[in-house]
């Protein structure tokens, strides 16, 4: 009977750790594959920008970036979303940005774009520039 149980228990044992390694492999597989990325196009509103002081050394979930936004951004056909990323330096106002974004993640980068650039979806939620503003 104890040579039973110790079988049973080593299998419990071994099917735990491979259903640990399982879920742990598939948990990474889910950060980091860009399979998962999103894209969402957003106008820089500096009056949506945060600036916050270095917490020098502690943990800080937002990122250590100095400047905090949170705009409100539309994926190519037009889903709106508000996002949240952080930057080095102020960034120029009513430039157009391109946002990708994985889950748990969050923004992992984000570029400038030229308004013909976006997608007919997302342009109609904004106003095309003048032509004599930089952001066209």
């Amino acid at each position: 009977m104890t040579v039973v149980k110790k079988s049973v228990k080593k299998a419990v044992i071994v099917l735990t750790a491979v259903a640990i390694f399982l879920v742990g492999g598939f948990a990474v597989h889910f950060m980091f594959s860009d399979r998962n990325r999103s894209v969402y196009y957003a106008q820089i509103d500096n009056s949506k920008m945060e600036e916050r002081d270095s917490k020098g050394g502690v943990i800080d979930l937002k990122g250590n970036l100095p400047y905090f936004y949170t705009l409100l951004a539309y994926d190519e056909i037009g889903n709106e979303k508000t996002i949240s990323f952080g930057a080095s330096k102020p960034l120029k106002e009513g430039a157009f940005i391109c946002l990708e974004v994985m889950p748990v993640r969050g923004v992992v980068s984000w570029s400038e774009v030229q308004y013909k650039a976006l997608p007919g979806a997302v342009q109609d939620h904004y106003t095309a520039p003048s032509p004599s503003n930089n952001t066209e």
